[in-house]
């Protein structure tokens, strides 16, 4: 049913990724799907990196540690950004159509005051992604 599929990740909040991260990996091992791991990363430094290139191997050795762990291979996808908290979205909703992406599996918190006058990150690819998009409280 799937064969490729997405799990955006924020590497300055790891924890909260576990539960999507289990749900993508366990739907990947149903299918047979491939599974890339797609961070954002700044090109300023920040609390998780000081370069775009560090960014980048902060994220693959994410991918490595986690794929060791959940016995399924996650490949990794950087994406850089000069101000990820305004291009996240439409970062995400491209990275899925240039990885060729038929599912995203993605972490959401609950919802709060803020989303009743904002959509969340995962609320936004839901209604404008073209593929399909599951949110994992």
């Amino acid at each position: 049913m799937y064969s490729n599929i997405m799990i955006p990740v924020n590497l300055a909040q790891v924890d909260q990724t576990d539960k999507a991260l289990a749900v993508a990996v366990d739907m990947a091992k149903l299918y047979g799907a491939k599974v890339t791991v797609v961070g954002v990363g700044q090109t300023v430094p920040n609390e998780v990196s000081r370069t775009p290139a560090e960014f980048t191997e902060k994220l693959a050795a994410f991918a490595k540690e986690r794929s060791a762990i959940l016995g399924v291979t996650l490949a990794p996808h950087a994406e850089i950004s000069h101000d990820p908290s305004v291009d996240l979205d439409n970062l995400l909703k491209n990275a899925a159509k240039a990885l060729g992406v038929d599912l995203i599996v993605m972490a959401s918190h609950v919802p709060g005051f803020a989303e009743y006058f904002f959509s969340s990150n995962a609320g936004y690819l839901a209604s404008h992604a073209t593929i399909s998009v599951f949110v994992v409280r």
